[in-house]
């Protein structure tokens, strides 16, 4: 359970929309789950107000469903969903990390650097835990940072939500989590050497492996 939250109102909305949105993606709400609205205000320790502005706001991010007087509830999971997920990730991905290549500067490349050693400390370290998902989440971020497109950049990060609901379902697979980690450092490399046929060819294995791992716990789940 997490922490009560000791806020200021103005910052309350905030806060409990990025606790919600990591709660949300990390699955502890069961898909098809109906949120109640006073025992989300117990959990988390904010006033009604503030709870009410963050559920809109994850509705209408696509991370819950607004239902017509009758509140909120997680949606539910289906193949189809992760299907057309994968293939807009494959296609907007790839677009922003070769526009990404093809802008980056010398302080993308170190901030991709810091990224990367970031993520491959933790990867040693970390049991693929909050910390993890966050450093993680950082590096696919730096990676297509400079594509030059905000709504790009929105479109991914919303897609990288909605994908995470599946592929943290269930148990681990180390071997496929084992090269993927290996991935990106490749992905760097390329980067880094301006080969963009390389490196979009590199992201469409990692995000079809990605893939295989959200469809097999999908399935486990279901």
């Amino acid at each position: 359970m997490n922490k009560p939250m000791q806020l200021s109102s103005t910052k309350a909305s905030s806060s409990i929309y990025d606790l919600l949105r990591r709660d949300l993606v990390g699955g502890r709400f069961k898909a098809g789950e109906k949120l109640a609205i006073n025992t989300l205000k117990e959990q988390y320790q904010v006033g009604l107000s503030p709870l009410r502005e963050a559920l809109n706001k994850l509705a209408a991010y696509g991370l819950l469903i607004q239902e017509n007087q009758r509140g909120f509830r997680v949606p539910k999971l289906s193949r189809e969903e992760l299907d057309d997920i994968a293939r807009l990730r494959t296609e907007l991905e790839g677009m922003a990390l070769e526009r990404a290549i093809a802008h980056g500067d010398a302080v993308w490349e170190a901030d991709l650097l810091a990224a990367a050693h970031r993520l491959k400390r933790a990867d040693i370290t970390l049991d693929k835990g909050e910390e993890w998902e966050r450093l993680h989440t950082q590096f696919h971020r730096t990676l297509v940072a400079p594509c030059g497109s905000v709504w790009l950049l929105r479109f991914i990060e919303q897609l990288h939500d909605q994908f995470d609901r599946y592929r943290r379902l269930g148990p681990k697979m180390p071997t496929i989590r084992q090269e993927l980690d290996e991935q990106h450092h490749e992905l760097v490399e390329l980067a880094l050497q301006r080969d963009a046929t390389a490196a979009r060819a590199l992201m469409d294995d990692h995000i079809h492996k990605s893939y295989e791992v959200a469809l097999a716990r999908y399935q486990q789940h279901a």
